[in-house]
């Protein structure tokens, strides 16, 4: 009997539009997409031999979607575990859509998408996500993470530090912390500063782009190893950094997931990182992938 092949990380993204315009997160060329609770269904039934959790994200802003609720609902029902990465600015209009949902299992808040916007009201957009996740640890198991990923490579900049001084004090005073967070967290780490409550911070990264230089191909990634992605359009990518599709390996309306991933392109591209060489023209252009070395 043949193996199934299990994925760690699996995502699928509900909707390709955000609210927001980040400098780090280039907006997509993509049709502007809305995934239906009865497409989203038939997608969960795909992927349940191959994972038992799903991040709603790629590209666009899950809160966004106006049945977010009933997914977490179809995701419970299927037997799915859920991550979810937002960043926070709809946690109240979606308040009592994501409340005491038994599906969720973490939210990841990206709140350097906050000043990275230079939105109004830094207080009050922080003090209704906290307010939502001390409700939530208190009431269920979710676990949290607060990300501040805007991070630059060769040194920490004054403004940085200022920015983000202002987030972690907020965070800082609402959880009784004793210390300053930045005295304790490195780039590319976290801590936990309460019961399944987390901030992480990292460096800014940049998402691969075939305009970007090609590398030598050298390395290896977890590309379609043990992570891969479906977009809103029902395409499937090796990762969640193939916000445009530039990968296609298949589409699901066409055929299922568990053929496409066994295609002749997925099996290249597979068998090429055994090798320790990129075979696709968007992976010789990706910075993140030289993370895992040669």
């Amino acid at each position: 009997m043949e193996k199934v092949k299990k994925f760690k990380k699996f995502y699928l993204e509900i909707t390709s539009v955000c609210n927001l315009a980040c400098s780090f997160c280039p907006p997509t060329i993509r049709a502007r997409q809305f995934v239906s609770p009865e497409d989203f269904a038939m997608r969960l039934d795909q992927i349940k031999p191959h994972t038992d959790y799903i991040n709603l994200h790629v590209k666009g802003e899950p809160l966004l979607h106006p049945k977010i609720g009933e997914l977490l609902d179809i995701s419970a029902e299927k037997g799915f575990k859920v991550n979810i990465t937002t960043n926070g600015t709809l946690i109240e209009k979606r308040r009592e859509q994501l409340l005491n949902k038994p599906a969720i299992r973490q939210m990841n808040f990206s709140l350097h998408s906050f000043d990275d916007n230079n939105l109004p009201d830094r207080e009050g957009y922080m003090q209704k996500i906290i307010d939502f996740v001390k409700e939530q640890t208190k009431a269920t198991d979710m676990i949290v993470s607060f990300r501040l990923w805007n991070l630059s490579q060769d040194n920490r900049t004054n403004a940085e530090i200022k920015r983000n001084r202002a987030l972690l004090a907020m965070i800082e005073k609402a959880f009784d912390l004793d210390y300053q967070i930045e005295e304790r967290v490195e780039p590319g780490g976290g801590i936990q500063i309460a019961e399944r409550v987390y901030i992480n911070q990292d460096y800014e990264f940049k998402w691969p782009s075939l305009d970007e230089e090609e590398d030598d191909g050298k390395g290896f990634c977890y590309g379609l190893r043990n992570q891969a992605a479906i977009l809103s359009n029902g395409t499937v990518v090796p990762c969640c950094l193939d916000g445009e599709g530039v990968i296609d390996l298949g589409n699901i309306y066409k055929d299922s997931f568990s053929d496409i991933i066994k295609m002749e392109r997925a099996q290249n591209l597979v068998d090429g990182f055994s090798r320790r060489e990129a075979v696709e023209e968007l992976c010789r252009k990706c910075g993140f992938r030289q993370r895992f070395g040669k």
